[in-house]
């Protein structure tokens, strides 16, 4: 790996053939009577033959993550991956391996948004009719990129299950071949190509932090690590809203959960699936929970930071380090940006929201004397802080104000909370009666 200045490097190594079955690991044992959908062969196959296809996309260490959390972080930006994300990896493996017959059939699958673009990609490539299911909630642009790759698109119900339901219906209509998500043997031997990749490129790295879903990708990766580092410590990453694979492994058995909601829509799956889960329960050391607030700030810290557009699946091993909920201090940790394919309103919302959370968007309220002046006394207080006005909002008619009065709304951009907290103090002790806003609407 040849590391360039800063947060940016290059990896371009290519990984050296190798395996071997380690006798033990800290969470499982990973012994020759172990049976697994998929061995660290299988994954060879899939590199040699995606390698031409795919890129070897960058790792980039981070030096303010290391500053801010006490770890190594090399960044895997798989984001910069044909179609945006690492699902093109196992979609271009499963569609590689297909009969003439299964090609003249065409193909059918359910996503939220990453695997359909995978598989519509790879199927324009092959020159194969596919047909993609996603949620009616799938962003905007996920849904018009797998348009744009060719595929016929339908829209059903508001989590990916609904739609893998659907998309079974539809398949047993047309006899088209179904490309499952995550669980199966080829898609997690393509998406195990990732880890291949990042070991070749740190190959001393301590931990791999993964997010989760279905289950796919860090199945795959996990194979692969145990095989090439026995010893790594893999850490799967979910949304608390959506901890499907985190309560199974509690009950010790695939569980559907009832409802799910997060703002990670990549990895908001129900279930986690069959072959996924046996492989997770036995080679993943743990597998933790971020909440919404958290997968926003690491969104915002790897845009304002790193440079990077990462969507909210993607950046939940950021999340994790930055919220403290994994602590990896003085040890070389592999986060995998998964997927780029953010709706770019939703950025402008995760924007506001993280940085009012931050502290560098603060709302009030507060009531002034309608007379000449007034107003421009009460900012002045705000300029001898150099906190910048970014909207003033005036309402002078209303039943509930007396005659005399107008209600003042003003955004201001502040340093951080601790800056926030100051202004109120000033404008209390000067007189004014001030509210803070829960929001900016």
């Amino acid at each position: 790996m040849r590391v360039v200045n800063d947060d940016h490097a290059t990896g371009t190594g290519e990984p050296a053939e190798r395996g071997g079955t380690p006798s033990t690991t800290p969470a499982a044992v990973l012994s020759s009577s172990t049976v697994l959908p998929v061995t660290i062969a299988d994954i060879w196959e899939a590199y040699k033959l995606l390698k031409p296809l795919l890129h070897h996309t960058p790792l980039t260490p981070s030096r303010t993550l290391r500053e801010m959390t006490g770890a190594e972080v090399y960044l895997k930006a798989e984001n910069m991956q044909r179609s945006g994300s690492f699902k093109v990896r196992g979609a271009s493996y499963k569609l590689s391996r297909l009969s003439e017959q299964d090609y003249q059939r065409g193909v059918i699958a359910a996503s939220a948004g990453n695997h359909a673009q995978g598989v519509a990609i790879a199927a324009a490539q092959h020159k194969i009719p596919c047909t993609i299911v996603m949620p009616e909630t799938a962003p905007l642009a996920k849904v018009m990129a797998t348009q744009g790759y060719g595929a016929e698109v339908v829209l059903h119900g508001f989590t990916y299950d609904d739609a893998y339901q659907r998309c079974l219906e539809l398949q047993e209509q047309t006899g088209a071949t179904f490309i499952h998500a995550f669980d199966d043997p080829d898609i997690i031997a393509g998406q195990g190509t990732l880890g291949l990749e990042m070991l070749s490129d740190l190959p001393d790295a301590d931990a791999i932090l993964v997010p989760i879903g279905g289950g796919g990708l860090i199945a795959g990766i996990a194979i692969a690590a145990r095989a090439l580092r026995p010893n790594i410590t893999i850490i799967g990453v979910q949304a608390a809203g959506a901890p499907s694979c985190r309560s199974s492994l509690d009950a010790g058995r695939p569980l559907e959960l009832p409802s799910i909601t997060t703002v990670a829509d990549g990895i908001a799956v129900k279930r986690p699936g069959e072959l996924t889960f046996s492989v997770i329960q036995r080679l993943v050391d743990e597998v933790v929970l971020v909440d919404d607030e958290a997968i926003i700030s690491a969104v915002l810290f790897l845009m304002e930071r790193c440079k990077m557009l990462v969507e909210g699946a993607g950046a939940v091993g950021v999340a994790a380090l930055l919220s403290g909920t994994v602590k990896l201090p003085g040890k070389k940790v592999l986060v995998p940006l998964t997927g780029g394919n953010i709706d770019i309103n939703l950025v402008g919302r995760f924007i506001e929201h993280g940085l009012a959370a931050a502290g560098r968007y603060f709302v009030i309220h507060t009531r002034l004397e309608d007379r000449p002046g007034e107003l421009m006394r009460f900012l002045s207080i705000i300029a001898d802080m150099r906190i910048n006005v970014i909207d003033v909002r005036h309402q002078r008619i209303s039943s509930h104000l007396p005659i005399m009065q107008r209600e003042e709304t003003l955004t201001l951009e502040t340093r951080d909370r601790a800056q926030c907290e100051q202004l109120l103090q000033r404008l209390r002790a000067a007189g004014y009666v001030v509210e803070e806003a829960q929001s900016l609407d």
